[in-house]
């Protein structure tokens, strides 16, 4: 009767599976792909008599035979339980509790097997008490989102707590098997992605997870299951509710993937790429704005392909430039000279993303500085070029004015003029600087000549000249 109670109190149970320990001729990980640092943790974990596996997107990629970003944890040792074992080691995190240990500048993630909290309040007392204990430890809002989750329990309810079935698998090194409790290895082989449990009620719990659906069918280009698919487009507004520092994060894995492109077209086929992602959303609705954003993609894609590094700061500046564009025009058209247009956009832009993409400061400093210099780099004299080739983010700056000129956004002979500037030797720069005066002088002739045009003539002497003329050829004939 309690745990009736209990589960209509906090939500239903989600599904338990059997416990299946895969042996390694049927995995086959190569265990030597596996870093000090991980085996570390694992080894001293189950020394001090815990269990400890290695968890999630690691083993996943273990087996598809991809190299893993980073590897996590997970054990039955508690947090305050884990620290005391290492030399360097964080508790960090209210929303969910967990450790990092720390290795020089590389971090393992260890955490807790987590319980529903169910299971955790039904051995422990009465209704009271487990109403108690969930306050303590387990909270959602009004929409079933999880606010904070501290319960602990067993490996087999941590894996039911996980989101997709190729993500609940965890790997032993000691004694060299995989653990699967939900058909994580068959779904692998059948390159689908599939939500453990009821999909809608993983949604409510998190609606971060909608974007995890797109981000990872797009990193691994595996089918998303019917079962999964289905209530996506009707839980597209829960995302409203995340965290705008939270959301950022998860932007920013979704794009530097090294599959932006794909991610920005499952966003689209899932009907998540209205509203959900305005940062996106806007950029996409400006003139030429979906040709920019698809060269910034392509170009992080490619970068991130050559084992390069993307920044965070130029990948959020190039896909935030059409909105930023379109402010400058319009202010110019007020009368606002350039710079202070420019200015005046990216504080509208700006403003208006910070109330739902919570942008790090040093990276909208960043972002500011990269547009600040596009139309300095116009003014091509000595004094100029020379104090530009030395501002620490003329580099960025000259790679989004090669972006702006691929796509339309700027005068492709500019984006050459520096490309050659930047590599010469002084008699040569000269000859460029020299070459730059020539054509602004000959641009500002052609400003000076349309501005001295004379005005429309009245209809009155437009008809008598077109009579004269027209005397002056029956005439000739």
């Amino acid at each position: 009767m309690i745990r009736k109670f209990i589960t209509r109190l906090l939500g239903r149970q989600p599904t338990l599976g059997k416990r299946v320990d895969v042996p390694h001729a049927r995995h086959q990980i190569d265990a030597s792909q596996l870093p000090n640092s991980a085996l570390t943790v694992v080894r001293t974990l189950q020394q001090a008599g815990f269990e400890a596996y290695i968890v999630g997107g690691a083993v996943r990629d273990l087996l598809l035979g991809l190299k893993p970003k980073d590897f996590d944890v997970a054990t039955n040792a508690t947090p305050e339980q884990v620290k005391p074992l290492f030399r360097r080691a964080l508790l960090i995190g209210r929303r969910f509790r967990i450790v990092h240990v720390l290795f020089g500048r590389e971090v393992i993630e260890v955490s807790t097997f987590r319980a529903t909290p169910v299971e955790h309040s039904a051995v422990d007392g009465d209704a009271r008490n487990a109403r108690a204990l969930a306050d303590k430890h387990h909270a959602v809002d009004a929409s079933g989102r999880v606010l904070r989750d501290n319960v602990w329990g067993p490996q087999e309810q941590d894996a039911a707590r996980r989101d997709f079935t190729v993500n609940a698998l965890y790997y032993d090194p000691t004694r060299d098997i995989v653990v699967d409790y939900h058909h994580g290895l068959r779904d692998l082989k059948a390159r689908t992605l599939r939500m453990i449990g009821d999909p809608a009620q993983r949604y409510r719990e998190d609606p971060v997870r909608l974007l995890r659906v797109a981000r990872f069918a797009a990193k691994l280009g595996f089918t998303i299951a019917p079962g999964t698919r289905a209530p996506i487009a009707g839980h597209a507004e829960l995302l409203q509710g995340v965290p705008s520092a939270r959301l950022f994060d998860e932007t920013i894995k979704l794009l530097q993937t090294g599959h932006a492109l794909a991610s920005l077209e499952q966003l689209r086929a899932l009907g998540l790429h209205h509203g959900l992602l305005p940062l996106l959303d806007l950029a996409l609705g400006q003139p030429g704005g979906e040709a920019f954003v698809t060269a910034a993609l392509g170009d992080t894609d490619a970068r991130l392909a050559q084992g390069k590094t993307a920044s965070p700061s130029f990948l959020f500046a190039s896909l935030l430039w059409p909105q930023v564009a379109s402010h400058w025009r319009a202010a110019q058209a007020e009368g606002v000279p350039a710079i202070a247009a420019l200015d005046q956009a990216a504080d509208e832009v700006l403003g208006a993303q910070s109330a739902r993409l919570a942008i790090q400061r040093r990276i909208a400093s960043d972002m500011r500085e990269v547009w600040q210099l596009q139309p300095r780099l116009a003014r091509r004299t000595a004094r100029y070029a020379e104090a530009l080739l030395e501002h620490p983010r003329f580099r960025a700056a000259f790679d989004f004015l090669l972006l702006r000129a691929r796509t339309g956004d700027a005068p492709p002979e500019l984006a050459s003029w520096w490309e050659e500037y930047q590599h010469a030797d002084a008699q040569q720069r000269a000859t460029l600087l020299e070459q730059a005066t020539r054509d602004s002088g000959a641009d500002a002739a052609k400003r000076r000549r349309r501005r001295r045009r004379k005005p429309a003539r009245s209809d009155a002497s437009a008809s008598a000249d077109a009579g004269d003329t027209a005397d002056t050829a029956d005439t000739a004939d």
